[in-house]
């Protein structure tokens, strides 16, 4: 069968080439044609565009690059018409992939949706859209087959994929690694400043200013995939400070904290079971549009899927030196780590098992194949 997949960002491409690999398990001539990233690129089928070209953070950069986003769209439209696919696949990217979603349906295309939209966190008014332009929702967080419940959509809960992701990568080796990547034998601060520019700049200056109030370790950046070495050079100006491109399970797998940007990155950084403090810190226009629509507690997926406050949050003006050096101190406290590691391990036990990737494709198959 073809299909037709689209990933927006860094981590849809690492959930989309892990579907792709259980697609292909499932369906030996499946014929994948995809946007996405080098992950996705890595396990076949023909990338369409790359998520680097796609990348603006928040409503201001959006409406800025209004033009380029709808070029976009129309592009997809178009290719898609071209492929003519079995099904389309969107994952997450909800902003771009609900508006193909909605064209694709008017044309009876089959759609499916692998890891929901937000909109738990914000305009829930979108669920019947999503109910009329998605033939089958794949969620990945325990709470949104409930939340789902309520508008009378019956979505599938298939678990979360990162367990998967983070439990078949290889082991490493500590002391390898070091020596590979130029580092000492200090304690590591991983710095996970997320993966786009703007979000990187904003971060990644207030996340360096402890590097001297914390002489007796090294901070790592972690450095995004969709990044060159060349954006964040201007970042790195002690000899404490280094930079691992594209290794950021690596990292976490031997670091002892991190300072981590709102996003996927806390819940791997949890499943790793590394103590962290999360950032947030947004354009000021786009974080007042935000203010008044989003209706969480909490904006990190850690505290979401606990529903309480398990790692501290600092958003927007909380986000400073002075509050990032007292978090910090706090997470490398003996005490406050084990309690963490406590609640790491009941946020695992939340998430379900493995096979999410598996289950997920076996289900578009199914589902496509009984309709044909």
């Amino acid at each position: 069968m073809k299909y037709y997949i689209i990933a927006g960002e860094a981590s849809g491409d690492l959930h989309g080439s892990n579907l792709m690999k259980a697609l292909f398990k499932q369906d030996k001539e499946a014929n994948i044609r995809f946007w996405g990233g080098d992950l996705m690129q890595s396990v076949g089928g023909e990338l369409v565009m790359h998520y680097k070209e796609r990348q603006f953070m928040g409503f201001a950069e959006v409406i800025l690059n209004l033009r380029k986003v709808l070029g976009q769209i129309k592009f997809c439209k178009a290719d898609i018409e071209t492929f003519q696919p079995d099904v389309i696949v969107f994952i997450d990217n909800s902003g771009f992939n609900l508006r193909i979603a909605k064209w694709a349906k008017a044309l009876n295309f089959k759609t499916h949706y692998y890891i929901s939209p937000q909109v738990w966190a914000s305009r829930a008014s979108r669920v019947e859209k999503i109910k009329q332009y998605v033939d089958a929702m794949y969620c990945i967080l325990p709470f949104e087959k409930a939340f789902y419940k309520k508008y009378n959509y019956d979505v599938h809960f298939v678990g979360h994929p990162l367990i998967d992701a983070i439990a078949d990568r290889p082991q490493v080796d500590d002391s390898v690694f070091r020596k590979t990547h130029n580092l000492n034998d200090q304690p590591i601060i991983a710095l996970l400043p997320g993966s786009r520019k703007q979000e990187i700049t904003k971060m990644l200056g207030v996340m360096l200013s402890l590097v001297d109030d914390f002489k007796d370790y090294q901070f790592v950046i972690a450095g995004a995939p969709s990044q060159d070495y060349e954006f964040y050079k201007s970042f790195i100006k002690k000899k404490n400070i280094k930079f691992i491109s594209n290794k950021t399970y690596d990292l976490l797998s031997i670091s002892t904290a991190a300072l981590v940007t709102s996003g996927t990155a806390t819940l791997e950084t949890a499943l790793f079971k590394v103590p962290q403090v999360v950032c947030y810190k947004a354009n000021a226009i786009s974080y007042q549009i935000a203010k008044r629509i989003i209706t969480l507690k909490y904006i990190s997926l850690v505290n979401l899927i606990m529903d309480r406050e398990v790692v501290t949050e600092l958003i927007q003006g909380d986000l400073n030196k002075t509050r990032l050096k007292k978090e910090l101190t706090a997470i490398l406290d003996t005490k406050k780590r084990e309690q963490l590691f406590l609640d790491y391990y009941e946020l695992e036990q939340i998430l379900g098992g493995r096979g999410a990737s598996a289950q997920t494709a076996k289900l578009i198959y199914d589902a496509v194949k009984t309709k044909d």
